[in-house]
């Protein structure tokens, strides 16, 4: 138990310092998925990050910074991996429908996994390509998976005419910006802290051209 305490603190310790306030039980239920994660990885290599304290960073911490910008009743997290951000988020901000999806067999078998022993309702795991996807979302989410000219490419038309698609990067991609496709535009571009990293991290909030009712929105006007 003293390790969980340790990682228990690390993680109470970074909500803080990002403002947030979650659910009752949500900081167990994370930490119940990042050991699943941990325990999965050591077979299935779900993902580079080894050690259980960085996971709290790097996957936990990362994924939490961008919850003040989701919004709406539903969202598809695409190229999610073992579920980052969309398991993270789902935990932390519980009653939305939640979509992962992977072309990868080994993660969406430990999606599964993780909606079938976290208990998370209105979450389920898709393993396909992200242009095969059907559907529309109010949110869709995608973790620096590939360029934005390809995630809007493949997957643009799962954006919801008033939705926001939250494109989780590193630096600033400013290099990227020339290659979004007609119909959308960049509605803000924001630098995260993540507490416990120093990499750069960002997030560019875009919408469809023809939706101006979310232009300018606030992050505390996205949350629900």
């Amino acid at each position: 138990m003293a390790a969980r305490d340790a990682l228990q603190a690390r993680l109470e310790q970074g909500i803080d310092q990002l403002g947030l306030r979650l659910p009752a039980g949500a900081v167990s239920r994370l930490l119940d998925y990042q050991g699943l994660l941990e325990r999965w990885n050591a077979t299935y290599n779900l993902t580079a990050v080894r050690d259980p304290a960085e996971m709290i960073t790097r996957h936990l911490l990362d994924s939490l910074a961008i919850l003040p910008y989701v919004h709406g009743a539903s969202l598809a997290d695409l190229g999610t991996g073992p579920g980052l951000p969309g398991i993270v988020l789902a935990i932390a901000a519980p009653g939305r429908e939640i979509l992962l999806v992977d072309s990868n067999g080994k993660k969406v078998r430990f999606l599964r996994e993780a909606i079938r022993s976290l208990k998370l309702e209105g979450v389920r795991a898709l393993q396909s390509r992200v242009e095969d996807v059907e559907g529309q979302y109010d949110c869709v989410t995608a973790r620096a998976f590939a360029s934005l000219a390809d995630m809007l490419g493949w997957g643009g038309q799962l954006l919801a005419p008033d939705g926001l698609w939250l494109a989780m990067k590193g630096k600033r991609p400013d290099d990227e910006l020339p290659g979004v496709p007609p119909g959308f535009t960049v509605r803000g571009t924001h630098a995260l802290s993540v507490p416990g990293l120093p990499a750069e991290r960002h997030l560019l909030v875009i919408g469809r051209t023809s939706a101006g009712s979310l232009d300018g929105a606030a992050p505390g006007d996205a949350l629900h």
